[in-house]
């Protein structure tokens, strides 16, 4: 599989680096190996409410991605893969002998992913974007709507992607910690799944989080410049 380009797979942080000025994308530097540090958030953690309340923001930032990266740490410590990007810690563990490698990696590079695509208000689809889901989808609204029925159609816990895959957009679904990384697939957006992304504001109300995040916090700028460069 090809390195990704920096806008590829952004904020995936280690130790040393520096989120650029932008706040959304990490020089190619970023992805240089363990100890890994969590990127900070790009929107204060009560920008996105009422979708997304600061109260979820700070347990599902605060602690379970954090978590994530603490946890990765250890596991990685003395051993090979503490010289190996995160990058490759992903996709060259992925249906290793230890799982929590692969899903540790896999969850604190989500995660990063998932909040440095949202933003308050969201906005709309742009230039190569805007005619890729013209091209693949119909139209807005039905691209819209078709994402929202794979974020809600997925069984358990886990991600609902889009991504592009031999020049066409497409939607991908992974359970747990998948991503398309592990198939060799490039990651546009994505939307967290797991009950911790919405159940102190929605309980078990996923279809209505899920529609609120599309219509209201995807950053279709930040999707843009992913299938730009």
């Amino acid at each position: 599989m090809p390195a990704l380009s920096r806008r590829h797979f952004v904020a995936l942080a280690s130790a040393g680096s520096a989120v650029a000025a932008s706040g959304l994308i990490l020089p190619r530097r970023a992805l240089a190996a363990a100890p890994f540090l969590q990127p900070p958030l790009p929107f204060a953690d009560n920008a996105l409410a009422p979708v997304i309340s600061a109260q979820t923001i700070q347990f599902h930032y605060g602690k379970h991605h954090a978590g994530y990266f603490t946890q990765l740490n250890q596991l990685v410590a003395n051993t090979p893969w503490a010289t190996a990007t995160l990058e490759e810690i992903i996709v060259k563990s992925a249906g290793g002998e230890d799982p929590r490698i692969f899903n540790n990696a896999a969850q604190a590079a989500n995660h990063s992913f998932y909040w440095d695509g949202l933003k308050p208000g969201g906005g709309q689809p742009s230039g190569v974007l805007a005619e890729a889901i013209e091209r693949d989808f119909g139209d807005f609204a039905k691209f819209k709507d078709g994402f929202v029925s794979h974020a809600v159609g997925l069984f358990g816990s886990g991600w609902a992607w889009l991504i592009e895959d031999g020049g066409k957009l497409a939607f991908f679904d992974a359970g747990n910690a998948g991503t398309p990384l592990a198939h060799g697939k490039r990651p546009l957006a994505v939307v967290d799944v797991w009950e911790h992304a919405y159940y102190l504001d929605y309980q078990n109300r996923r279809a209505d989080h899920v529609r609120a995040v599309v219509d209201q916090l995807i950053n279709w700028d930040v999707v843009r410049d992913r299938l730009s460069a």
